[in-house]
């Protein structure tokens, strides 16, 4: 990098600063977790694009796809479940969730069963969301440490400083208009890299084409039961349940969802939502694609990553050879022109604080909200507005302190964040599930069965590792149901059913335009994928 480059950077740096004390008017915690429910689909949509799209899908979707072991081309069936999982948040969980007036999504869980509950599904929230974000921290600072060559301590510190300052000051708007800015940021960095890439590789008289293996995306007769992963039924089944309960009960996203002016904004943005994201991690695909053919047919390409993985990470170049994840930080620093370089690394940054600003003002919320505002024990506006900006910083502190665990992961780190998320994914979002359709069932059997999903899903994972990581998000999800209605029958106790929360899945609702055009999308992009090797083949 030369001065052009630091110079966006820095830009960059102090206008997102700007950001969080253009926003920085919050008067109650609905102003300051909420945006005050005033905000639009359009920040909305993009923001939690973002979120979900951010910097470890700009490092590790394109390593997995061009570069890592059994990588390909199978990375984009990860999209399959989207549309159908928007549909079943727009269904069955965002309206009773929004209809209940509440800032943290767990309160929905006490006014159904208990304080306990609600304080159960908070902790396992916190230790997951903070352990995975530490891996995403981690996996920026990678890249800006090989780019910027400086310490890997002090790729942290920019990374966190500035994303707590401006989470800090400016609460949930700041944070959602941040996200999209960083969203389209992080786009046209994108577009970058597949113009470049794509440039270079026509201009490679060694290209022939793409490798064969990597090309295909839809797997109809792999179960992932054998060690084998990224069939169809696995990705369709296990990343439904993935999804729904991320978009829909997981904080950092439901809070945008809670923000929106009123449901029919919620509505448009799960539509956007649905219909964007495939086009945009085909992108991803495709530049792994491009850029991974491009260490193949160029030596020095491979070269550099190889002396990177060496000179950054000597342990795991002892037991693992290359590191995926320097595949396009080395194409960067290698094969784009200065000012451009700049405008990735801004990319980078913006996909990491969109992450970071995300998790730590949900972590903020669901900590004010769970543990020092519930029931008669309700805060001033003074007093809430002071713990919730004491915990954005504790949170961006702990955040980071779990990025220095995941140094010498294996494979990429896409995956490692997956693995530890899918533990957690199915209990939560069978907790929900009960608390909206199934009035049977009580405190302690909830209680039981959230605790136990985890813990033997855990135990599934250490003595079946065989089993493909996504489908514990379809076991946890029957387990944590099995135990709670088994136990409720055991154990008599009076169910805390708030009749506030009755919701019942309308006829209509069900048949909506936003329904329709998400299914046929569905299809559509199950049929687009089927070809899609053929068409990249005759490239």
């Amino acid at each position: 990098m030369n001065w052009v480059d630091f110079t966006i950077v820095i830009v960059y740096l102090v206008a997102f600063l700007g950001l969080g004390y253009f926003f920085k008017d919050n008067k109650s915690g609905k102003d300051y977790f909420l945006g005050g429910q005033s905000m639009g689909w359009f920040p909305l949509s993009l923001s939690t694009m973002a979120t979900q799209l951010s910097a470890i899908s700009f490092i590790s979707a394109p390593a997995f796809v061009g570069l890592a072991q059994n990588g390909g081309m199978k990375w984009l069936t990860f999209e399959f479940a989207v549309p159908l999982a928007m549909i079943g948040i727009m269904v069955l969980i965002i309206p009773p969730l929004y209809r209940a007036n509440i800032v943290s999504v767990y309160e929905f869980a006490e006014r159904r069963f208990s304080t306990s509950t609600r304080i159960i599904l908070s902790l396992v929230f916190q230790i997951a969301r903070s352990l995975s974000t530490g891996v995403a921290v981690f996996a920026i600072a990678m890249i800006l440490q090989a780019v910027l060559n400086i310490s890997f301590h002090y790729t942290i510190l920019i990374i966190i400083v500035i994303t707590i300052a401006y989470s800090y000051m400016g609460g949930m708007k700041a944070v959602v208009w941040g996200d999209a800015i960083q969203m389209i940021i992080l786009s046209t960095g994108l577009i970058i890299c597949l113009i470049f890439g794509w440039s270079l590789l026509m201009d490679n008289p060694n290209f022939t084409g793409f490798e064969t293996s990597r090309l295909t995306v839809v797997d109809f007769d792999n179960f992932g039961l054998d060690g084998s992963q990224y069939g169809f039924w696995p990705m369709v089944l296990g990343g439904l349940f993935l999804y729904v309960s991320y978009y829909g009960t997981d904080q950092t996203q439901a809070q945008r969802l809670l923000s929106a002016k009123d449901e029919g904004t919620i509505r448009k943005l799960l539509l956007a939502n649905g219909l964007l994201r495939f086009p945009v991690v085909l992108m991803y695909c495709i530049m792994g694609l491009i850029i991974g053919a491009l260490v193949t047919f160029l030596p020095d390409f491979s070269a550099d990553i190889n002396t990177m993985t060496q000179t950054h990470y000597p342990e795991f170049y002892a037991t693992n050879g290359v590191k995926p994840d320097l595949m396009i930080p080395v194409f960067i620093i290698k094969y784009l022109p200065h000012g451009l370089i700049g405008i990735l690394i801004v990319g980078i940054l913006s996909a990491a604080m969109s992450s970071l600003s995300s998790t730590i003002n949900s972590l903020g919320a669901v900590t004010v909200e769970d543990l020092f505002n519930r029931g008669t024990k309700k805060l001033s506006d003074q007093k809430y507005m002071v713990y919730s900006k004491f915990f954005i910083i504790f949170w961006g502190v702990v955040c980071i302190g779990a990025a220095y665990l995941f140094g010498s992961s294996k494979g990429t780190v896409i995956e490692l964040i997956n693995i530890i998320s899918s533990q957690f994914n199915g209990p939560i979002l069978a907790t929900f599930v009960i608390a909206i359709l199934i009035k049977r069932v009580n405190y302690v059997g909830m209680n039981v069965g959230l605790i136990g999903g985890v813990i033997i899903n855990i135990l599934i994972k250490i003595n079946f590792d065989n089993i493909f990581w996504i489908w514990f998000n379809l076991t946890g999800f029957i387990i944590t149901l099995v135990l709670a209605l088994v136990v409720s029958e055991i154990y008599k106790v009076k169910s805390n059913v708030d009749l506030n929360l009755d919701f019942t899945i309308k006829r209509e609702a069900m048949l909506s335009k936003e329904v329709i055009i998400l299914a046929s999308f569905f299809i559509i992009i199950v049929l687009f994928s089927m070809f899609l090797p053929e068409l990249l083949g005759s490239i």
